[in-house]
């Protein structure tokens, strides 16, 4: 039986080196047909070279934007710091017009916050128009409080403006305060 046992081995023997070989052959068959031709390569470095250019046309034309951008809202901080300031202009006016003996004073008043908000408009400022009877728009105006509306028709509707809004380009930097209808 030992004579038998060898040769049965001898022969699992010589089956797993033929299947080993064989396998062999095939990983280097397979080897040999994954290398790229030159026309390939090249075509690859053309199609890394083209998406590598379009990304950086990409970032050239983000970064122009958001500098576009930034010089449009750079006064951001201090146009809102100076709002107040026209708030106080115009209660100024609204009060020195009912006093008919300061009337070279509202001159001079008026001439100042002219020359005042024409700067600021050159620089991008404009008054955001809210009107009683407009409708209530919570993307536009910041509602304060509610009251009951004197009349149906105004339901929902801007009763007062409490306070003026103001954009700075297309960005608004404050939101008129208005008073609705319930």
């Amino acid at each position: 039986m030992s004579k038998k046992d060898n040769i049965k081995d001898e022969e699992i023997i010589n089956e797993q080196e033929t299947v080993q070989v064989e396998e062999n052959q095939e990983v280097e068959a397979e080897v040999v047909i994954e290398e790229p031709t030159p026309e390939e390569l090249v075509q690859a470095e053309k199609d890394k070279f083209l998406r590598l250019f379009a990304e950086f046309e990409n970032y050239k034309k983000r970064t122009t934007r958001e500098r576009v951008e930034l010089f449009k809202t750079a006064g951001q901080e201090v146009m809102t710091a100076l709002l107040p300031v026209v708030d106080d202009f115009e209660r100024a006016l609204s009060h020195i017009e009912e006093d008919k003996e300061a009337e070279e004073l509202r001159k001079g008043v008026l001439l100042i916050y002219n020359k005042f908000y024409n700067t600021l408009e050159q620089k991008g400022l404009s008054k955001i128009e809210t009107n009683a009877g407009d409708v209530f728009d919570a993307e536009i105006h910041e509602a304060i409080t509610q009251i009951p509306a004197p009349s149906d028709d105004m339901k929902g509707k801007v009763i007062d403006c409490v306070e003026k809004g103001y954009k700075l380009g297309d960005k608004i930097i404050r939101y008129p305060k208005v008073v609705i209808g319930q």
